[in-house]
């Protein structure tokens, strides 16, 4: 599957989550991408379409989770470093400077890790989502320290008001020990 535009809804109840993602998929042409819990007893729904009914779709899911929707977005052409960072299966054959943008909410790290893989010469790694994270999540990404450094400032100005950013550090040359733990 080729995505070009995807959505996310982020709920802090499961059971809403689930029927957010029912009804999302119900309100407008789209794929679910995912849909599943996460740390703390949150939800998270992905999905993919044209643009137009990709933002029917989570403002359908907004509108009908309420106070529940803890964060939320649609990006247009996301990066195609970004899904495979979601589901842990990046080929990364070599990591040079390490960036890591920390993120209070799911849906902010995935909008920094777009931003951060459109801005720079960088590959991303992973966006580890909320599991044992308190709900927190995070993306690395490696590249040259210039580019590693601008991906990461980049991803933090996307995640704005949204997120918040909770941390992010730049190591430019990682231990092959850290690197083994992250490969």
């Amino acid at each position: 599957m080729i995505l070009r535009t995807i959505g996310c809804v982020e709920l802090n109840s499961i059971a809403w989550g689930m029927h957010v993602a029912d009804e999302m998929v119900k309100a407008a042409s789209v794929q679910l991408v995912m849909a599943r819990p996460t740390c703390p007893g949150r939800y998270l729904v992905v999905v993919t379409g044209d643009t137009g009914a990709v933002q029917s779709s989570v403002e359908v899911g907004r509108e009908l989770a309420a106070d529940m929707a803890v964060d939320w977005f649609t990006i247009p052409s996301v990066h195609p470093d970004v899904i495979p960072a979601l589901s842990a299966t990046s080929i990364i054959p070599k990591i040079n400077a390490l960036g890591v943008i920390e993120t209070c909410t799911t849906a902010s790290c995935i909008l920094a890790a777009d931003a951060a893989a459109k801005a720079g010469e960088v590959q991303l790694i992973e966006i580890r989502m909320a599991a044992g994270l308190g709900g927190k999540a995070f993306v690395t990404m490696t590249g040259d320290v210039g580019s590693v450094k601008a991906s990461v400032e980049a991803g933090i100005e996307a995640v704005g008001d949204a997120g918040p950013v909770h941390s992010h550090v730049v190591i430019p040359a990682p231990s092959e020990e850290l690197k083994a733990n992250l490969l």
